[in-house]
């Protein structure tokens, strides 16, 4: 059971913030340190992603395990109120799942970097490198049919 009381429980939740958060500075500090340049918060893109860098067609969105229901400890669902979290994180599940397919659908290439991620800067750095430098998958596309972008 919860060892808070409700309306410790719901400040708690309250101060809980959707934008700059540890996390998403986290991984905005290792992205500018080598040497990439990004926008923040595009609302004109579907999910309104954290992280844009639009010459590559690159997309971060940077989740927080509890609120996405990771599968780690850290988003583990609280025992109380079950009937409440379960559909909620669900939910949330559904509609990043529409976002992705969305923004794939526009051209971009998506990867979601887990709040837990974030505790191995290294390893999260490689990851992030080697997403952000590989071609965009239209890019790929029209390599492998012939296609590119002075033809068009």
């Amino acid at each position: 059971m919860d060892t808070r009381s409700p309306q410790q429980r719901r400040r708690i939740m309250q101060s809980v913030g959707t934008r700059d958060t540890g996390p998403e500075m986290a991984v905005r500090r290792l992205l500018f340190r080598a040497g990439f340049r990004f926008r923040v918060g595009v609302k004109s893109l579907p999910g309104t992603p954290d992280i844009v860098l639009s010459a590559r067609r690159k997309i971060l969105f940077v989740h927080g395990c509890f609120w996405h229901g990771h599968g780690c400890a850290k988003g583990k669902p609280p025992r109380s109120r079950p009937e409440y979290w379960l559909p909620k994180i669900a939910g949330n599940r559904e509609r990043d799942a529409k976002n992705v397919l969305k923004l794939n659908q526009l051209g971009w290439d998506v990867m979601v970097v887990w709040q837990c991620e974030v505790s191995d800067p290294d390893g999260l750095l490689q990851r992030l490198t080697d997403f952000v430098c590989e071609p965009c998958s239209s890019q790929k596309n029209d390599r492998l049919s012939g296609r590119n972008d002075l033809a068009s």
